[in-house]
């Protein structure tokens, strides 16, 4: 009986479920970034090759960890110019991966995410290559991310796996007195990792709920491991508030909806539960930061029967307090959105106008909807346009283009 077809997407779904496995264990095995990222690349390309003609084997990660293996071992036996190159690969062939090393591949993981969020490298450059490595996010999406240009996040990643090479940092879970000068570091890279999730940067999906359920499973690991730490606790509850709405955010066609507009009947009230419960853990420990905060914001959303209930005045209040402890613009617009609803749409649009965020898609959709309610149809139309040109995920894309039609004369 000839192997189920295997077409690009298939191996696509594999290459975001597995890269970061495939990488941590690699690393761990040869102690290279660099050889390991690019070992575990060829592997996927041999698998574009080979799968479509004898089909996806039983363990797809077993298949590229296996095969990039070989890859890594080639390589360093071609470049070895000393005996210790030739050991290397030698050690590195005698260390087959057993089936008791893939169920230690959650460890592998965090072990390299602590490795990427060694305070020898600047903050933005450990959460970069976390995202790369980890989440197997594109240099182009964690440029957005970052609201700079690729070419700029290119060369942070290149610096950051040299000076990782270079500075011999050990591939290890940090001693427990370690642990507070990169616990901040791996708390963003997990969000950042939930956010390209919940709402993609680019494709045809508004979701990839493999990004989401693994930002959720580091999120507990993150939360097991430091149980007194107050914001590795409000960052679950974060995502898990969040990821309680996946379901009602589309339409039966794959339209957005927006969180005004939701059926409250889908929300997921087990994790609504879960998420609210561990919010108020963490207003008990009165020890507030930004993921914390978040978490409330959400929380109170959440105990709204309908739109109309929402407590914006709580909302605008934890948005002071935020803006009080970690302010920025970026929470500055989100704080707008609430301003907008508390004290009416001119008083938003005055906010939003004051921030330097040309490059964020999302301040072109905000100003456009604030322009739309104060009658500036015009000018909704261009900021429209705005926000269209600067995401590449169709379904935003659509959702935006609905809304420059809608103030667009006919």
């Amino acid at each position: 009986m000839p192997p189920p077809p295997v077409g690009e997407a298939d191996i696509e779904r594999v290459f975001r479920e597995e890269y970061g496995r495939a990488v941590a264990v690699l690393v761990r095995c040869i102690g290279d970034i660099d050889i390991a990222e690019d070992a575990v690349q060829d592997a996927f390309a041999t698998a574009v090759q080979r799968w479509p003609a004898t089909g996806i084997p039983p363990s797809p990660a077993g298949w590229i960890i296996t095969t990039a293996r070989h890859r890594a071992i080639d390589r360093l036996r071609r470049e070895a110019s000393r005996d210790e190159r030739h050991a290397h690969a030698a050690r590195l062939l005698a260390s087959e991966p057993s089936s008791g090393e893939e169920e230690a591949v959650p460890d592998d993981r965090l072990r390299l995410m602590f490795t990427c969020c060694h305070p020898a490298l600047a903050p933005a450059a450990q959460v970069a290559l976390t995202l790369r490595l980890l989440g197997g996010l594109t240099t182009a999406e964690i440029a957005r991310a970052f609201l700079v240009p690729e070419s700029t996040m290119a060369q942070r990643l290149v610096r950051a796996k040299g000076k990782i090479r270079d500075a011999g940092i050990p591939y290890r879970v940090p001693g427990a007195h370690e642990l507070p000068d990169r616990l901040r570091v791996v708390l963003a890279v997990i969000y950042l990792i939930f956010n390209e999730g919940y709402t993609a940067s680019a494709g045809d999906g508004l979701v990839r709920e493999d990004l989401c359920a693994e930002a959720i499973r580091l999120g507990r690991l993150a939360a097991t491991l430091v149980p007194d730490d107050p914001e590795a606790i409000g960052l679950l509850a974060l995502m898990l508030l969040i990821e309680a709405r996946r379901a009602a955010r589309a339409t039966t066609d794959g339209g957005m909806v927006l969180v005004a507009h939701q059926d409250r009947g889908l929300w997921n009230r087990r994790l609504i539960e879960e998420g609210q419960t561990l919010v108020r853990h963490c207003l008990r420990r009165n020890q507030p930061g930004p993921y914390q905060i978040q978490a409330a914001i959400n929380a109170v959303h959440s105990d709204a029967e309908h739109a109309a209930a929402t407590d914006w005045r709580q909302i605008l209040q934890l948005y002071d307090q935020w803006m009080a402890i970690a302010p920025g613009p970026v929470v500055a617009l989100n704080r707008a959105v609430a301003v907008g609803e508390v004290d009416g749409p001119e008083s938003a649009l005055a906010i939003v106008e004051g921030l330097a965020l040309d490059r964020y898609y999302l301040w072109h959709a905000i100003r456009a909807d604030l322009l739309t309610r104060v009658g500036r149809y015009q000018d909704a139309a261009l900021a429209y346009d705005a926000a269209i040109a600067r995401t590449d995920n169709a379904v935003e894309r659509t959702f935006l283009q609905r809304g420059r039609e809608a103030v667009t004369p006919h």
